[in-house]
């Protein structure tokens, strides 16, 4: 049975992307709408709230589905692991989380390295040059302590 993400990793998310109704570029300049949905997003897109919720629904059944398959019965995985992973993947990507330190030390299992492992993903390129932005520190922590839980 495929797993789904709780409430706190759901919360996690929201709080992180916010949800703005109106197509901006983030701080890579990529083209962003509702709660950091970018599949077919351009400059004057326009959301309404339920279509932000939806776009996020849609998009958290791709990535949970990376994420049920990189862990499948290889390890016991708690639900706010489970959480955790889907919170970074849904941000970073699942081809990033697939190679990830994250998941390798997940599936050993090496929960503390795993969890710090959350931390090295605090960086984006910006103007061409890759840079920590302090958003992006304060989601991994945040994931990371949820991870632990």
């Amino acid at each position: 049975m495929a797993r789904t993400i709780n409430t706190a990793g759901l919360n996690l998310i929201k709080s992180f992307e916010g949800c703005v109704l109106t197509a901006y570029q983030d701080v890579a300049g990529i083209w962003t709408i509702g709660y950091g949905h970018t599949r077919g997003v351009t400059a004057g897109l326009v959301f309404t709230q339920e279509q932000a919720d939806q776009a996020l629904a849609d998009d958290l059944l791709s990535t949970e589905s990376a994420v049920n398959r990189a862990v499948a019965a290889v390890v016991n995985t708690t639900d706010n692991q489970f959480a955790a992973m889907v919170s970074l993947t849904y941000n970073i990507g699942s081809g990033n989380f697939a190679s990830s330190t994250v998941l390798r030390e997940h599936l050993v299992p090496q929960i503390q390295n795993a969890a710090d492992a959350f931390l090295m993903w605090n960086k984006a390129t910006i103007n061409g040059v890759l840079q920590v932005v302090n958003g992006l520190t304060n989601r991994r922590t945040a994931e990371r302590s949820l991870y632990l839980t």
